[in-house]
């Protein structure tokens, strides 16, 4: 399996590394739209949504990003525009809702709030992928915290993992794959401190510690918030697009939580 994952990668970052690099924003935009279509489809599942409503739900999800994108320019004004609000949105549901939700072990049935909470899940992230496009070292950056995070916590959670983080939830996390993601980000931060030159470093020393913190705490949430969805509908992977991952969903739920926030930081600094 772990070989498998490997090679699906090997396949698919240099494909997503070459777009990000040289595609034009709208050509960017509308590469990963399908992307946002399977997920929320793949979500409408975790809802139980039947497959006329999924198609619907899948729809409007991806017409209501395309919405916001386009409705408006990220420029500095003195208003917040829609896209910042989904931004915060999307950090006021990570930080309190979800944790909520995951210590509660709420199992919501109402259609409305399960299609609100992919929404939100989402929508943000898709136009923090389009929005920081332009900035692709930027994006990169960030991408790669989850990356490197995921991949730590993998490998430490199947080498050392003896004490389990959220066994209900999700038993196949352990505190030694959260200890080995955060010395593997520490070490990722410390490169990046030695390697950028003060003056060109899109962060303070200081408050990029407290993002990637935030960031790889963020990660785990979106984590452990899919596998209880699919806990609730007895599934174990959101769907089968990706070999070695299961659904786009199983291999995107760090990004759903982080990459809103990531891009709030990024225009929030930037004075936006």
């Amino acid at each position: 399996m772990f070989l498998t994952r490997v090679l699906t990668v090997a396949v698919m970052l240099p494909l997503f590394a070459a777009a990000l690099l040289f595609f034009p924003q709208w050509l960017w935009a509308v590469a990963l739209l399908p992307g946002l279509y399977i997920a929320a489809w793949e979500w409408g599942g975790l809802a139980r949504y039947s497959a006329p409503l999924r198609a619907a739900y899948a729809v409007l999800v991806t017409a209501s990003g395309l919405a916001l994108f386009y409705g408006g320019p990220m420029v500095s004004t003195g208003k917040a525009v829609p896209e910042l609000w989904a931004y915060v949105l999307s950090c006021l549901f990570w930080a309190t809702i979800a944790p909520l939700w995951l210590v509660a072990r709420w199992k919501i049935q109402n259609s409305l709030l399960l299609g609100l909470a992919g929404w939100i899940a989402l929508v943000p992230m898709w136009l923090a992928l389009v929005r920081l496009q332009p900035h692709p070292y930027v994006l990169l950056m960030f991408l790669a915290v989850i990356w490197i995070a995921d991949t730590a916590a993998y490998i430490a959670g199947k080498k050392w993992g003896r004490h389990k983080l959220a066994p209900v939830i999700s038993p196949g996390k352990s505190w030694e794959g959260v200890a080995g993601a955060a010395v593997a980000i520490g070490v990722y931060y410390v490169a990046l401190l030695m390697l950028v030159p003060s003056d060109e470093r899109v962060f303070s020393a200081v408050s990029g510690i407290a993002l990637f913190a935030a960031l790889l705490a963020l990660s785990i949430v979106g984590d452990l918030f899919e596998s209880w969805m699919k806990r609730q509908v007895g599934l174990k992977d959101s769907g089968q697009l990706l070999p070695g991952h299961g659904g786009l969903l199983d291999r995107i739920d760090g990004l759903t939580a982080t990459m809103p926030a990531a891009a709030l930081a990024w225009y929030l600094q930037a004075g936006i």
